[in-house]
C-alpha cells in the first residue's frame, strides 16, 4: 500500500469516529448553556415582582437591563444616566414621587429602587404609545422626540416603520433590545 492510500484510510476512519461520536452530542443543550451565560437573569427577583407590578414582560426588562448596563448595578453613563437600567436622575425622581420612594444619588443605583423604577418607566412608554417599539424609542431618546416624530411624519403612529428613527443611537437601540428580547423568550420560555 502507497503511503498516501494508508493516509487516506486512516482520515476516512477518523473522520468516522469523529462522526459517531458527534451524533450523541447535545448541541442546542450547549448552545443554550452559552446563552445563559450572556443572556443573565440577574436579580430576577426584583424584576419578576416590578414586571407584575406594572404588567410588562419580564424578559423585556431583563433584555433592556443588558443593553443599558449589561448587569452593573452601579454603571453610570457618560451622560448621567443611573443603575441597571439606566435612568436619568430627573426621571427617576419624577417616578419616585408617584409611588412614594425618597430618592437620592446614592440610592438611585439600589437594583430594588432601579428596577422599580425603570419598569414603571417602561411601562408607562408602552401604555402611552400602545407600542413597545416607540415605547423602546422614548426609553432612549427620550418622550418628545418620539411625539415629535410622530407629529412630523417621520414615524407612523403604531410604531410599524420603527426603522425610521432618525437618531443612530436609538435606532441600533431598538432594534438591539427587540433582538435581545425575542432571544430571551427563546432560551427561557419554554414550549407548551
Amino acid at each position: 500500500m502507497t503511503r498516501l492510500l494508508k493516509r487516506l484510510i486512516i482520515l476516512i476512519i477518523l473522520i468516522a469516529i469523529v462522526l459517531s461520536i458527534l451524533k450523541y452530542i447535545d448541541f442546542e443543550n450547549i448552545r443554550n448553556q452559552i446563552l445563559m451565560k450572556i443572556y443573565k437573569l440577574d436579580y430576577s427577583d426584583c424584576v419578576e415582582k416590578y414586571s407584575d407590578e406594572y404588567d410588562v414582560d419580564k424578559y423585556l426588562i431583563f433584555a433592556i437591563i443588558k443593553a443599558e448596563s449589561n448587569f452593573d448595578e452601579k454603571a453610570v453613563s457618560n451622560k448621567g444616566a443611573k443603575g441597571l437600567m439606566q435612568l436619568m436622575y430627573s426621571t427617576a425622581e419624577e417616578l419616585a414621587d408617584k409611588v412614594d420612594i425618597e430618592l437620592n444619588e446614592q440610592n438611585v443605583l439600589d437594583p430594588d429602587i432601579n428596577i422599580n423604577l425603570g419598569t414603571m418607566y417602561i411601562s408607562n412608554l408602552i401604555q402611552k404609545y400602545e407600542n413597545i417599539n416607540l415605547a423602546l424609542a422614548a426609553y432612549n431618546a427620550g418622550s418628545g422626540n418620539v411625539d415629535g416624530w410622530i407629529e412630523d411624519g417621520t414615524l407612523k403612529s403604531d410604531g410599524s416603520d420603527i426603522e425610521n428613527v432618525p437618531f443612530t443611537e436609538t435606532n441600533n437601540y431598538v432594534r438591539k433590545i427587540l433582538r435581545d428580547y425575542e432571544i430571551y423568550k427563546d432560551i427561557y420560555v419554554e414550549e407548551p
